[in-house]
């Protein structure tokens, strides 16, 4: 949703908030869509993309959208028309990508347990890279390259674990990837190792460093240090004897602003690297980042029906919950992280500033504690609908239907208009999966 000063959504004259120039209330009251939908807009999300890309100036790069953070075809569609590549994590967002078109060439393949036949379908795809993160992967992809009969060999790129101090990275322990504790990424200790099996292994060919040090990076200075613990390692890598080198991938993980503050713009990220990279004299290999989140999040919303009040006085304290039909199955990342996103009415009915005065708990339908939004300053007669801001990453690709809940719909917007409505799987074909199970 785009911003106004002081991290308010924006409003049309009359109150009513305002993605992609339409009014969602009139959307809901019109029955164009239903609740809980989730709503983006692309031609936000495309104006982001060049502003990201003209960070580079005229240097080499790649923006390889991470696409776990949203899978959607007109997101990814949308992206790959600004010329973004993709970083997948599966065999599956790997055909999304394709599909949506982009390039073979510009596509890298994450993650930690690849199965062969993703290994296999990556090698036939021809990818860019697929990003070793063990010194054993690199055994299994040139076997699997072996049994394919290759005549070319395989692209690899090593993702480096930088070993930064946990307390540096500023964020949640369970999005913090660039410790010597996370699963990801090759030891630096163990680079020696890996180097050397590189060497013995003729059906591979090295092409890249990497590394990604976490997610939602609130500033610079850490990321800055890890692009030059990286940097320096393709020097070193190069006086080793690797000619083979084609890139350096600095990662994502760039924050966005939930409402708390400012956070740096993609671009200072960037910009730091591509001042690092100069640095240390490698800037004729290509920069390549990995953003997700920076590029979606803060485009796409959860709209959401208030179901009802609960008013009660417990030892003399007044305690308020607003209960919506969105839940946790739709938005789990306050359930997981321990993540806030902003709670605001689609319409204000013309009120003045004071429209949030009174503070209330929004909770969802779900049977379990957890599935609690936070305390949110709302108006003392509560809104017909309200919209769950900056939740166009990691919103609906981690929804499910627990409880026989019905998955969200999602709703794209380009040019003032609907252009798309995906509607999820209801609660009847919930039942009718689980009863059809024999046995």
């Amino acid at each position: 949703m785009a911003e106004a000063s002081g991290n308010s959504p924006r409003r049309d004259p009359n109150g009513r908030a305002l993605l992609g120039g339409l009014a969602l209330s009139e959307l809901v009251r019109s029955g164009s869509i239903r609740t809980p939908s989730y709503v983006y807009d692309l031609d936000a999300v495309a104006a982001g993309a060049r502003e990201l890309r003209e960070a580079f100036g005229n240097e080499p790069h790649l923006v390889a959208y991470a696409v776990k953070a949203n899978t959607a075809g007109p997101i990814v569609r949308t992206l790959a028309a600004q010329g973004c590549g993709a970083d997948v994590v599966s065999g599956a967002e790997l055909s999304v990508a394709l599909a949506c078109g982009v390039p073979a060439q510009s596509i890298v393949y994450n993650g930690v347990a690849k199965r062969d036949d993703e290994i296999d379908k990556a090698l036939g795809a021809g990818i860019l890279s697929i990003q070793i993160e063990s010194v054993e992967e690199i055994v299994r992809v040139a076997a699997r390259a072996r049994a394919l009969g290759r005549k070319e060999r395989a692209r690899i790129s090593l993702r480096i674990n930088p070993a930064l101090d946990f307390e540096a990275l500023e964020t949640h322990a369970n999005i913090a990837t660039g410790h010597d504790a996370a699963k990801f990424g090759i030891a630096q200790d163990d680079l020696p190792r890996a180097i050397d099996i590189i060497k013995a292994s003729p059906e591979v060919e090295l092409v890249g460093l990497g590394h990604h040090i976490g997610s939602q990076i609130p500033s610079v200075p850490a990321y800055r240090t890890a692009a030059r613990t990286l940097f320096s390692l393709g020097v070193a890598v190069r006086a080793g004897g690797i000619r083979t080198l084609r890139f350096l991938d600095t990662g994502g993980g760039f924050g966005i602003d939930y409402g708390a503050g400012a956070v740096p713009k993609p671009g200072d990220y960037v910009r730091a690297a591509l001042e690092e990279r100069k640095a240390a004299e490698v800037d004729d290999l290509m920069l390549m980042v990995e953003p997700g989140r920076s590029m979606v999040a803060a485009h796409g919303v959860l709209i959401s029906r208030v179901v009802q009040t609960k008013v009660s006085t417990v030892r003399g304290t007044a305690r308020r919950w607003l209960m919506i039909d969105a839940g946790m199955n739709d938005l789990i990342r306050p359930a997981l992280y321990q993540a806030r996103h902003r709670v605001v009415p689609l319409d204000t009915n013309g009120a003045s500033a004071d429209f949030t005065a009174t503070l209330w708990r929004v909770v969802g339908p779900v049977c379990e504690s957890s599935d609690d939004f936070g305390v949110h300053a709302l108006p003392d007669a509560p809104p017909e609908h309200v919209a769950l801001l900056d939740a166009g990453a990691y919103g609906y690709v981690m929804s499910n239907q627990y409880n026989g809940r019905a998955l969200p719909d999602e709703v794209f917007l380009r040019g003032g208009q609907i252009v798309s409505i995906s509607r999820g799987k209801s609660p009847d074909d919930w039942v009718q999966e689980r009863v059809a199970i024999q046995g």
